[in-house]
């Protein structure tokens, strides 16, 4: 059995551990608030401008958009959103366990490991992609902490311009979409080629009260399946383009690609911060309840101790 002093240095121990806990659970919500506003500021912007581009190419089939081509698969790129610092429970090991499972279905494809290139946003994803040997392009290290507009413009114009090179064939976005302080959904979303059947998935129907988007299935934060999104629906059968459909697809579609990166930058942003506070709250509660076992261990041994040298007085009295 631990002595008095062991115990009460166990216990300011734990005091001053809850101490930070608690400090980093508010700093995360603050964070959280400025993420938070953020993100919804910018979804339905977004998503939006996606509804109406896909709609646009699905009613008009002779749009001229170099985009929206499908090719087989043999290049792939994975822009993979991470965060740059731990103590965020499950976020990064979810992430990184996503971007493992679609690197190897792509390999069960035939797409070999020299063909997968991961674009990191933030260092957890990128020391990992880098451990196991995989292709990494690096540009934005800062990325991941301060999201940054023009940063995922640049990112965006790169990759669709080596898509359109041919240097890949497809690209994807993984990511946690931030639903509540308490749910992250994790993301897996085509980004090149622009998918012109896909639908807004559930998390949008959050963000814009309109009856043009369905619901599917809500994922917990820990489950990295997805299931298919429900068929288009169309905002429009008939466009009237001016100047012109060419004009009109040159402006539009690298103005989507760019959100899109931007988006998911600000989602996984504020995960990240919705992730740390439940942690560091999880981890003060935990602190809590260990205090109150070692507060009771202390006070049963004081009381022990003082028994124990009330009998040796007494016995001593008697004896005398």
């Amino acid at each position: 059995m631990p002595s008095l002093k062991e115990i009460k240095t166990r216990i300011a121990s734990v005091n001053n551990t809850r101490k930070i806990t608690s400090a980093m659970k508010m700093v995360a919500s603050s964070k959280l608030h400025h993420a938070q506003s953020a993100i919804e500021s910018m979804l339905p912007y977004e998503g939006m401008l996606e509804h109406m581009l896909s709609s646009f190419l699905a009613a008009t089939p002779e749009a001229d958009t170099p985009f929206s081509v499908e090719r087989p698969i043999k290049r792939v790129a994975l822009i993979v959103f991470s965060s740059s610092s731990s103590l965020c429970g499950g976020f990064n090991t979810n992430i990184i366990k996503a971007m493992h499972q679609a690197i190897k279905s792509y390999q069960e494809q035939g797409v070999s490991k020299e063909n997968i290139t991961i674009y990191p946003i933030g260092r957890k994803v990128y020391e990992n992609a880098k451990k196991i040997g995989y292709t990494i392009v690096y540009p934005y290290p800062e990325l991941a902490e301060k999201p940054n507009s023009e940063d995922a413009r640049k990112l965006a114009v790169e990759v669709s311009q080596k898509w359109a090179d041919g240097e890949f064939d497809k690209v994807e976005l993984i990511y946690h979409h931030f639903k509540s302080a308490g749910t992250q959904i994790l993301m897996r979303k085509t980004f090149l080629p622009i998918d012109i059947n896909a639908e807004l998935s559930s998390d949008k129907e959050r963000d814009l009260d309109s009856s043009l988007f369905k619901s599917t299935s809500i994922q917990n934060n820990k489950n990295t399946s997805m299931e298919k999104p429900a068929p288009l629906n169309l905002l429009n059968d008939y466009f009237i383009v001016e100047p012109d459909t060419r004009t009109v697809l040159l402006s539009l579609v690298p103005r989507l690609l760019h959100h899109m990166i931007y988006t998911a930058n600000l989602d996984s942003n504020a995960s990240e911060h919705a992730a740390r506070m439940v942690a560091m709250q999880t981890a003060t509660d935990n602190a809590d309840e260990l205090l109150r076992t070692l507060n009771l261990q202390y006070n049963k041994s004081r009381q022990a101790a003082i028994t124990s040298e009330l009998l040796d007085i007494m016995g001593g009295s008697v004896n005398s």
